[in-house]
């Protein structure tokens, strides 16, 4: 597809584009952002500043926008044959009623496809001013699902949606059509939240809890702002607190026998000395790896780990920080394979005020990114490792951290080395490596004559 020019001029103001950047730069960073978008359309204040932003993403990376809009004509008949009981009686007669039966019909079936190609041809015109190819999209029937079946069709990468339309009412903060279709959205969607802002206007907030959907969504982040030029914040929330609530509720109900036998003083001390610091660690390695990746692209970051119920510590420093987008996985961590929409996520997607990008795209971090920051190895399975080939070792020692990652496993073990090198090495570096077990490995002299450690 041959690049667009780019919406905004080429000068150095924040929120607009870079200028100066090598080529591999510009070509990682359109291989990051969306070259084909599917933009709902309904006139409305949200839909229109969707016009906007849906134009801009696409002057990025040459992409191509497909305006859509659903419009109801059966539901509007069906409504007008209910009513018809409720008219004046000289409008009840035979004659007369068929012939606004008649009217109606005519009025139905070319005035909501005119009113449709209308709200189309705002965004057409946005398009062609930006020299960005545009393609019109219209259905018939109920919105939701027929914007649904257009977005899963395979031919989109975004879909950028108002989170509220034309019938929003003061005190709602997203609508039924916007809700039902982000949570079956199978792409990246951007709802727009605030219709009087630019989201290049940054700062862009990330939230990362080490999913590979969030860092899918750090990646586009990472395009965007080296793309506007805009401050990138990106935050990790733990909560530290929950076990204590838990941990006070069960005391009220553990008799004394079940408290000795859960052994509950000594579990809540594990919990205060150990499980809260380890988590703190755990959400600490996930900011580390986020600046590994954007050390890789060259793109300055912040980083700020947050303690509290991770949806309301992110919340509060997003209202703290007012970003112009937010960005976080659609499904998090701990996501289960039938759950549409995570918990956190549907939460900020309600209450934050900001533009929310719930990103579908998936990102795993380098293998010994991760292992720098997350993974130590015992003395045991570092003298197992020894006795593999120095030809082979890196191989192999790649291929034992991918298994101890998969399991979730930070420490590798012995007993891991061998279970990794049974599934994943070559015969002669699996003996290798099991020669390392027992007590001759203790010290250097003590090799197993009859282990095969040459290729």
């Amino acid at each position: 597809m041959e690049r667009s020019n780019p919406v905004y001029p080429p000068v150095e103001e924040r929120g607009t584009p870079r200028v100066g950047k090598g080529s591999a730069c510009v070509d990682q960073e359109q291989r990051l952002l969306y070259r084909s978008i599917l933009l709902a359309v309904d006139c409305s204040d949200h839909s229109s500043r969707g016009v906007t932003e849906a134009v801009a993403l696409a002057g990025l990376a040459g992409a191509r926008v497909t305006g859509i809009h659903v419009y109801a004509a059966r539901l509007h008949d069906m409504r007008f044959r209910q009513m018809e009981s409720g008219l004046p009686a000289r409008y009840r007669e035979q004659e007369m009623l068929e012939q606004q039966r008649d009217i109606h019909n005519e009025l139905i079936a070319r005035g909501l496809t005119l009113i449709a190609d209308s709200y189309l041809d705002q965004a057409a015109r946005a398009c062609r001013e930006a020299s960005v190819p545009f393609a019109p999209c219209t259905a018939e029937g109920k919105n939701y699902r027929e914007l649904l079946n257009e977005t899963n069709s395979g031919r989109y990468d975004l879909l950028v949606i108002g989170a509220q339309g034309l019938g929003a009412v003061p005190g709602s903060s997203l609508g039924t059509v916007c809700e039902r279709v982000v949570r079956r959205a199978a792409i990246d969607t951007l709802v727009i939240k605030d219709p009087k802002r630019r989201l290049a206007e940054g700062p862009i907030v990330v939230a990362i809890d080490g999913s590979d959907h969030s860092y899918g969504g750090l990646t586009t982040a990472l395009a965007l702002a080296q793309s506007w030029g805009t401050r990138l914040h990106v935050v990790a929330a733990y909560d530290p607190y929950f076990h204590y609530v838990a941990f006070n509720r069960i005391s009220r109900v553990l008799s004394e026998k079940a408290s000795r036998t859960f052994r509950f003083k000594e579990q809540e001390r594990l919990h205060e000395e150990i499980i809260d610091a380890g988590l703190a660690k755990i959400y600490q390695s996930h900011l580390r790896i986020a600046r590994s990746i954007a050390a890789e692209r060259a793109v300055p970051i912040e980083t700020l780990l947050l303690d509290g119920k991770a949806h309301a510590a992110i919340e509060k420093h997003v209202h703290a920080v007012r970003p112009s987008l937010l960005v976080i996985g659609k499904l998090g961590i701990h996501a289960d394979p039938d759950l549409d929409i995570g918990g956190n996520a549907e939460r900020l997607l309600r209450n934050v005020e900001c533009g929310v990008l719930l990103s579908q795209r998936s990102h795993r971090p380098r293998i010994d990114t991760v292992a720098a920051v997350t993974t130590t190895w015992t003395a045991e399975a570092e003298r197992r490792m020894e006795r593999v080939p120095e030809f082979a070792r890196k191989m192999a020692r790649m291929a034992i951290l991918q298994y101890a990652q998969e399991r979730g496993h930070t420490v590798v073990t012995g007993n891991i080395v061998d279970e990794a090198t049974a599934l994943f090495c070559s015969g002669h570096v699996r003996k290798a490596a099991e020669a390392g077990k027992g007590p001759r490995d203790a010290g250097p002299g003590n090799e197993d004559p009859g282990a095969d450690t040459h290729p």
